[in-house]
């Protein structure tokens, strides 16, 4: 068979019948699925990790692409480390293995200006990375813009607790990962983690942004750090060192127990931390990462719905500390003359499923609420820590206590304990629900829904207006009538209404829904 592609010819196709899946290494690497959209320097990123890339050739109208990496032992690198871990280019998933052919001989053909250009762009990138990733201390100027080994990661939606160990899991699957920090910033989850190497970030941020760890949660917000490299004191839950497990875990923190050091001793090999756990795994570099059904790869469970009664055992095994196990929040500052069990139970249900309501028989201003597990926890208490409630600034606060207490047969409670745990109410039963994705901060915007076809903007209008709200705007959604938006006259009103009018029936069988909403009208 000839070195060259036959592509004048129309008849390239009998090129790839044997390409289907050689298993004799070859240093040029066949691509498929490629998306028609993906340029020529994406294709050239996914082998430049794994060493230089001497030659591309892409077929833009099969979907196809050949890069030729200058050492067969750098494409057996590359095409072991993408069979446990299959590439994504543009969310969609794309599938290498070894061509037939030994070398690309493009010299003659069409279009390949533009293949040389982007090769010697990123042969070029990678080489200025690899001078500076050596030296932690060379000077930010030097550093090609973008291009750290150290990404800034968020994690919005945050359902269930993300530990140091799954994000470990996650981005050591795009290379050597050597120092995790684990922060609470601006209320929200966030991590800074380096790695050996810049190509690692630019590959793990490329791949990683935007995906979700667990099915409908846990979105990954990836972006490189200013920092060219981390300095980690202590070995705990919250911060790590992987190339020195001798440091010390710090102040009050628990140490790493031996099983996880072990695990931990070779960086980039992890030991499942869910061997105790049936049905948990990230979904992310699982077929389901990006909402695609492909083959499954070995070891890998299906896509995951996480009950949250294995949230308590999954955290045990983690090894996070166990206050995080918290689901009780107190919320203090409360105006005495206008609380009630039930309004709590509604406001802190926007951001969980709310089991018990317990205000204080002798301080009224406090009330205990305890959620459904510590992540809601942690989530309510996020969003409404210092929002104002009946004129006063309430304070929500993870309380001390593991469960609320229902008051003993025959003991003085005037009705200040109520259990919910079977309440018909709750939004988050249903695992993946809709309702994940639509959890916004209280806002002067109300969204609405469930409303019945004969049920005017007016009639709306004035279900708030003679409950004593300014209604500001409203708008029905164009392509479905069922929701709407209305704006009031402050958040502080929109908080009320929805502890007012979230569930109010509106006939026909219908009880109006209310959340926050995200968009202003």
């Amino acid at each position: 068979k000839s070195h060259l592609l036959p592509l004048s010819n129309g008849n390239e196709s009998k090129a790839f019948k044997g390409d289907r899946s050689p298993c004799v290494p070859s240093r040029v690497i066949h691509i498929r699925k490629v998306p028609i959209e993906v340029s020529e320097a994406e294709v050239v990123l996914l082998g430049v990790p794994f060493g230089k890339v001497t030659n591309l050739l892409m077929l833009k109208g099969k979907n196809q692409a050949f890069i030729e990496m200058a050492s067969e032992e750098a494409a057996m690198t590359m095409v072991n480390y993408y069979t446990t871990a299959t590439p994504h280019v543009r969310n969609q998933p794309v599938y290498i293995q070894y061509s037939n052919h030994r070398e690309l001989k493009t010299d003659n053909l069409p279009n390949q200006g533009r293949a040389q250009a982007a090769l010697q762009a990123v042969n070029a990138m990678h080489a200025g990375n690899m001078s500076l990733s050596g030296s932690a201390s060379a000077p930010d100027s030097a550093l090609l813009p973008g291009h750290s080994p150290v990404l800034r990661i968020i994690i919005e939606n945050l359902f269930y607790p993300v530990s140091l160990e799954v994000l470990h899991q996650i981005f050591s699957k795009f290379g050597t990962v050597l120092k995790i920090i684990t922060f609470t910033k601006n209320n929200q989850f966030q991590a800074l983690l380096q790695y050996a190497d810049p190509m690692n970030a630019h590959h793990a941020k490329v791949t990683l942004d935007g995906q979700n760890i667990y099915n409908a949660c846990c979105t990954l917000r990836v972006e490189f750090s200013k920092l060219t490299s981390l300095n980690v004191k202590y070995n705990n839950d919250k911060s790590r060192d992987f190339t020195r497990l001798d440091l010390p875990s710090g102040d009050g923190q628990p140490t790493l127990e031996p099983t996880m050091t072990a695990a931990f001793g070779a960086p980039g090999i992890i030991s499942s931390p869910y061997a105790g756990v049936a049905g948990f795994a990230p979904a992310i570099g699982l077929p389901q990462a990006a909402g695609l059904s492909m083959q499954t790869m070995p070891g890998a469970l299906g896509p995951l719905t996480i009950p949250s009664s294995a949230v308590a055992g999954r955290m045990a095994i983690h090894g996070m500390a166990p206050t995080t196990l918290h689901s009780v929040l107190l919320v203090s500052n409360l105006n005495p003359d206008s609380i009630s069990p039930h309004g709590l139970f509604i406001l802190f249900g926007v951001y969980g499923d709310v089991h018990r309501v317990k205000i204080l028989f002798n301080k009224k201003e406090n009330a205990l609420v305890q959620m459904a597990d510590a992540t809601q926890a942690q989530l309510a208490m996020s969003h409404l820590n210092g929002q104002r409630l009946h004129g006063k600034v309430i304070r929500v606060t993870i309380s001390k206590h593991h469960t609320v207490q229902l008051p003993r047969e025959g003991q003085e409670d005037q009705g200040l304990t109520k259990d919910y745990s079977g309440s018909p109410l709750h939004r988050f039963k249903k695992p993946g629900s809709k309702n994940f994705q639509n959890i916004f901060p209280p806002s002067a915007t109300l969204h609405l829904s469930n409303i019945p076809p004969s049920i005017t903007d007016d009639i709306l209008k004035d279900l708030f207006a003679t409950s004593g709200y300014t209604v500001k705007a409203f708008k029905f959604f164009q392509k479905d009538r069922k929701m709407a938006l209305i704006q009031l006259g402050s958040v502080e009103e929109a908080i009320q209404a929805l502890i007012d009018l979230h569930n109010h029936d509106l006939g026909e069988n219908h009880h109006l829904r209310v959340s926050f909403s995200k968009s202003t009208i």
